[in-house]
């Protein structure tokens, strides 16, 4: 955890605040959140044929149905 104490007992709250936002951002912790949420497990071999077989399947009905005038 970070913590930013005041300097004196003048010091502006905003002052608190800036210094507080540059020690979080310079210690990487939003940016290791931020990946976290952003990564997504690789999808095995055998699950990406499988999307592909049903990717072909659904082209060639659109198409016949294109062809037949019904969409």
């Amino acid at each position: 955890m970070i913590q930013v104490t005041r300097k004196d007992s003048n010091e502006a709250n905003e002052n608190l605040i800036r210094r507080f936002s540059r020690k979080v951002l310079q210690s990487g912790i939003i940016a290791t959140a931020k990946a976290g949420q952003r990564f997504s497990k690789p999808v095995s071999k055998i699950e990406r044929r499988r999307k592909a077989i049903v990717r072909k399947a659904r082209k060639s009905e659109k198409l016949m149905k294109a062809r037949l005038g019904l969409r």
